[in-house]
């Protein structure tokens, strides 16, 4: 089972990915383009060339998890663009708003740390 918590890293490929890659193909994109080892335990989320379909790929330690999400009608409205960047690092809350077809940039949640102040 994919476990996503608050400290998960979370990558989410640039460009587009052909989806006929299954789970080998994919660790192969994350060694070669994200420059990231795909046994480290992060999520990778990839999305095809129309917008309309995500693919994550996960490895737990015992073996790869590779999911699909494919929305019936509409695409996914937010998907980062850099120049130079090939992956951007999502928040465990981000990706949940990412998976709903919302825009993550626009998720507002509590600050994962924040400073305590002591009082005396």
């Amino acid at each position: 089972m994919i476990q996503i918590s608050a400290p998960t890293r979370i990558l989410v490929a640039v460009e587009a990915v052909d989806f006929r890659k299954g789970i080998d193909g994919l660790a192969q994109v994350c060694q070669e383009r994200l420059q990231a080892d795909p046994f480290c335990g992060w999520l990778f989320v990839f999305r095809n060339r129309r917008q309309t379909a995500l693919k994550i790929l996960s490895y737990d330690g015992r073996g790869f998890w590779l999911c699909q999400k494919r929305l019936s009608r509409g695409r996914f409205g937010f998907w980062p663009a850099s120049a130079t960047a090939v992956t951007k690092t999502l928040e465990a809350h981000e990706f949940y708003v990412l998976l709903a077809g919302g825009d993550p940039a626009s998720a507002r949640a509590v600050p994962v740390w924040r400073p305590v102040s002591l009082s005396a």
